[in-house]
């Protein structure tokens, strides 16, 4: 059987843990008590011992005792307050209460113990802590509801104005210069024109009309958030919009200055609240989880306490948790079945059935054996194939100082992309584990559906079956390559199993993990847009997994323009990598991700006017630079300038890098903190792994410092070394994740941030 400390720990709220009645402390205290207790009854064994013979005086003492102190309780006049401790009575007040003596029997058990004492002083404590924060988010809850309702109202009402216009009927006001413009066009284009005319003219312009008492407290203007390109060109031509409309109605005719907007703003406007809705009720229903869990938390500690203490003490006390107000009160309730009558209204035909698969996503599969057993199939198998590749190697010659070049320049860039690729996801399917292990909500942070999201057994399964794939058709690979088959055909084996790759991940047939596959194309648009989309915690969250991920870029233009070109038909490895095109691409490639990221940091600022993203966009400016210096000094490796500039600019760039991730990112150095050069709330209970991991951080950092050294090495061993580089910044950028998303959880609990806030399209007045 479960203990309830376990199931607690297991279905609590990550970002409300610190508002949860601390049940593990409880059981401390009552601990202590039973500590207490065994010591006293070990001092009354030997007590007794010497006695025995005052014992019969001392029940004639208690007798007449326990009889004046019934005389006293039938006094009715005589009473004991104890204080409220900020529980409400019927009546909503949390004021002192009176009790007679009989019905509390705890002010005697007070005055026994003073483990005891404290023990009820601190539940008081926790009592009030769970009031408080119930009543806060019930408020919040309220609010969000309330201004939801006002939101929906005035989308329904323009959609009524536009139907209206739409069928050209008259409206109530015939004052008003939106309902009775004559030169208004009725149809292409007419709703358009009513809803610029709204946004531009707003409570003014309907003040006459029948609907005009819907817009008395809301301003009808649209704020779409800008989320694809086509909304960004607008939200940047249309910044000083109002400015300029106000300008043109005093130089020209309304009809002349009026601006026409796309039917979709409403649609969009119609979806952003159906989300804020799905985003109230999820909050809602974590509330009324977060007051049963507390209230069985209650019930479960007193049922200790009564154990320890051998008196049945508790009733008295559940009886006041159960009038207090995160207990007593029902707005919760009503509000979810407010919410749910209006989603099955108005955003599921009356279909109850239907609305509730939106507001409760169900789970689509369940957790299955058959992934970790597969997971594990593949990689005895992938250890197995690359033993044998090795010894077959070995034993063909093919890494001989006469065939090497030929056979990795084939070999190298295209496998090496699936290694990369593979160790990635490893580190990833590590990442998942830990995150859930340690109970970060990951899926929140990165706004992952838990139905479709991808668990760390699913990462691990796919990194091995890949690498299992890859492995076998590189063994096929030299078999047919040592036994004498046409050098066309083998050498086509490696472009053949990456170009099944690309296929596989752009695959629309349901199979492979369809979901993740269209997330992550989705992420990459997003990424390779980024000034024209809207930045969120997954995009950029991604931009830094590719600047890590730099060496397998250049792979892929390797191996494109290797078969691309042609080059494998004549055997002519080095035709790519001589070309000026192929220097111009490895410039623009090494740049791209941090590029990206940049401009993400760009929009960020934007949307945001936050000042620290023009300060992380200086970090990846800085990196640019250092790349740049790096690649040139590569190509001029005589030249004693480009030596000094590589030095100066990647020192400069490994310093603005190690401050971002160390106090930005993961949140360290932080002043006057509990945690020496950590942070104040930490995760992990063993410190020493922090310090270890800003250590192993700092050196990774500094794997550049390989590019400035000479080794002399033959093409085998180059070819390891910068494998092994590459594999170790994946490594690093794989133990960043932790920390990175660590940091932002605890900031999400400081915040007691568990649900998403959706911006609304209507701005209120």
């Amino acid at each position: 059987m479960v203990k309830f400390s376990k199931e607690l720990e297991a279905q609590l709220i990550p970002e409300w843990k610190d508002a949860f009645l601390n049940y593990w402390q409880l059981k401390k205290l009552i601990k202590k008590i039973k500590v207490a207790r065994e010591r006293k009854h070990v001092e009354g064994q030997n007590s007794d011992a010497g006695l025995s013979i005052f014992e019969p005086m001392r029940a004639l003492v208690k007798k007449i005792s326990d009889k004046f102190q019934r005389c006293s309780v039938e006094n009715p006049d005589e009473r004991i307050q104890v204080k409220g401790n900020g529980i409400e009575d019927d009546n909503g007040s949390g004021e002192e209460e009176t009790y007679d003596e009989p019905e509390n029997e705890l002010a005697q058990l007070f005055s026994e113990e003073d483990e005891v004492k404290r023990f009820f002083v601190k539940l008081d404590e926790e009592l009030e802590k769970v009031n408080e924060f119930y009543k806060m988010k019930e408020g919040e809850f309220v609010e969000r509801g309330e201004i939801l309702n006002n939101q929906l109202e005035v989308l329904f009402d323009l959609k009524q104005v536009l139907n209206d216009r739409r069928k050209g009927l008259p409206l109530s006001s015939p004052s008003s210069n939106l309902y009775n413009d004559n030169n208004i066009d009725f149809s292409e284009g007419a709703a358009d024109d009513v809803i610029a005319t709204l946004e531009k003219e707003g409570i003014k312009s309907v003040k006459e009309s029948s609907t005009a008492a819907k817009f008395k407290k809301t301003a009808v203007r649209i704020e779409i958030p800008a989320t694809t390109p086509a909304q960004t060109v607008a939200a940047l031509t249309s910044m000083r919009w109002d400015d300029l409309v106000s300008e043109a109605n005093h130089k020209k005719d309304n009809g002349s200055s009026r601006d026409y907007i796309r039917k979709k703003k409403i649609q969009c406007a119609e979806k952003i609240i159906r989300g804020a809705f799905v985003e109230l009720y999820r909050g809602l229903k974590l509330l009324k989880l977060y007051s049963s869990l507390n209230m069985v938390a209650f019930v479960k500690i007193l049922k200790k306490f009564d154990k320890v203490s051998k008196q049945q003490k508790s009733t008295t006390y559940l009886s006041q948790v159960k009038r207090s107000h995160f207990i007593s009160s029902d707005k919760v309730v009503g509000l979810m079945d407010e919410v749910e009558s209006i989603f099955t209204q108005h955003y599921a035909d009356n279909d109850r059935k239907k609305a509730m698969k939106f507001l409760i996503p169900q789970r689509h599969h369940k957790d299955s054996h058959m992934v970790p057993f597969f997971a594990g199939l593949f990689t005895g198998c992938f250890m197995t194939l690359f033993s044998v590749y090795g010894i077959l190697a070995h034993l063909s010659g093919m890494f001989s100082p006469g065939t090497e070049a030929s056979y990795l320049e084939t070999v190298y860039p295209v496998f090496s992309i699936f290694g990369l690729l593979s160790l990635h996801l490893f580190m990833y399917g590590c990442n998942l584990y830990l995150w859930k292990k340690t109970r970060i909500n990951y899926n929140f942070i990165f706004e992952f559906q838990p139905n479709t999201a991808l668990k760390h057994s699913d990462a691990f399964l796919i990194c091995t079956s890949l690498m299992t794939l890859v492995m076998g058709a590189m063994l096929l690979h030299l078999l047919l390559l040592s036994s004498g088959f046409s050098p066309n055909q083998v050498k086509a084996i490696p472009g053949f199993i990456f170009l099944c790759f690309l296929v596989l991940v752009a695959c629309p047939l349901n199979i492979f993990y369809r979901s993740t596959r269209f997330c992550f194309l989705r992420v990459m648009r997003n990424i390779v847009c980024s000034p024209l989309y809207k930045v969120l915690m997954v995009d950029f969250f991604m931009a830094d997994q590719l600047t890590s991920q730099i060496p397998l870029l250049r792979h892929m233009e390797t191996t494109v323009c290797y078969y691309v070109a042609g080059s494998f038909k004549t055997y002519n490895s080095q035709a790519c990598q001589s070309g000026k095109i192929y220097r111009e691409f490895a410039y623009i490639i090494s740049f791209a991700p941090y590029f990206w990221r940049a401009l993400q940091c760009g929009r960020k600022w934007f949307d945001d006017n936050d000042v620290n993203q023009l300060a992380n966009l200086g970090k990846y400016v800085s990196a640019m630079v250092a790349v740049c210096a790096r690649l040139t000094y590569a190509r001029n490796p005589d030249s004693q300038i480009w030596l000094a500039i590589v030095l100066a600019t990647s020192v400069i760039a490994t310093i603005y890098q190690l401050y971002w991730d160390l106090v930005k990112d993961w949140g360290f150095f932080s002043h006057k903190s509990k945690n020496p050069y950590l942070r104040d709330n930490l995760i992990l209970k063993n410190k020493t792994i922090y310090y270890v991991s800003i250590a192993l951080n700092v050196v990774l950092r500094l794997a550049w410092v390989e590019t400035v050294m000479r080794f002399n090495v033959g093409m085998l061993e180059s070819r390891l070394l910068d494998f092994s580089l590459a594999s170790l910044e994946v490594i690093r950028r794989g133990h960043w994740n932790f920390y990175r998303l660590e940091n932002e959880h605890l900031n999400n609990v400081g915040k007691f941030r568990a649900v998403k806030e959706v911006p609304l399209p209507f701005y209120e007045t």
